[in-house]
């Protein structure tokens, strides 16, 4: 996802710059990202411009004079932050406030540039059932995991529940042998990725069972 900053201010105060900061922060666009996703923000550049990045979780402090608030188990940059390009690696969900500091080549001017960004759980279950089958017969439950590996998750049909674990591809599909003898609905409770667990409880996935044929004597004469 590659996202053009908000352009605020030139040759101001901090002080200024903070007032100004606090009075536009309600109207920012907010760009929104998942946990796992990858975000490359860029400004443009001008010959001997210099850059400095700085990311923030905590919407109380002074963006104008504060270092940053965020460590890497939250988010994290990957490769050069002193660029006009910066990516940020999102692991935990929350609101983000990132920064630039953009100095000319005297050293003098400064370009003051922030952003607002919500990151959301990246981390989905989606279960779909076999076609129909007769009692007893060997089912399989397909799974479509969104986020990133490895995975866990534990589904159930109402009354038990299992956990699978280490799973490193999507879809993953669940083999039942013996299958349901009635129709059964099943979900998924919880899943984890690399990056965080999602508790809400995924779809309903029907699998329809047909009974059996009854049993009848067979008379020979």
């Amino acid at each position: 996802m590659k996202i053009n900053v908000l352009h605020i201010v030139r040759y101001l105060t901090l002080a200024v710059l903070l007032h100004l900061l606090l009075a536009l922060a309600p109207a920012m666009a907010q760009n929104v990202a998942r946990t796992g996703e990858t975000s490359t923000f860029t400004i443009a550049s001008q010959p001997g411009d210099t850059y400095m990045w700085t990311l923030y979780n905590d919407s109380t402090v002074n963006f104008a004079v504060e270092p940053g608030t965020v460590s890497q188990p939250y988010a994290e940059f990957t490769g050069d932050t002193n660029s006009s390009t910066v990516n940020i690696l999102w692991k935990e969900p929350g609101v983000y406030f990132f920064k630039v500091n953009v100095s000319d080549i005297t050293g003098c001017a400064q370009n003051l540039k922030i952003g607002r960004v919500k990151v959301i759980s990246g981390v989905t279950a989606t279960l779909e059932a076999s076609p129909v089958v007769c009692a007893g017969e060997t089912i399989s439950l397909t799974v479509t995991l969104t986020g990133t590996p490895p995975w866990e998750y534990t589904y159930t049909e109402g009354t038990n529940s299992w956990t699978r674990t280490n799973i490193l591809t999507s879809p993953d599909v669940i083999t039942l042998t013996p299958g349901p003898v009635i129709t059964t609905e099943y979900w998924i409770t919880t899943v984890k990725d690399k990056y965080g667990t999602n508790i809400t409880p995924g779809n309903k996935a029907k699998q329809e069972v047909n009974p059996l044929p009854a049993k009848t004597t067979i008379y020979h004469r």
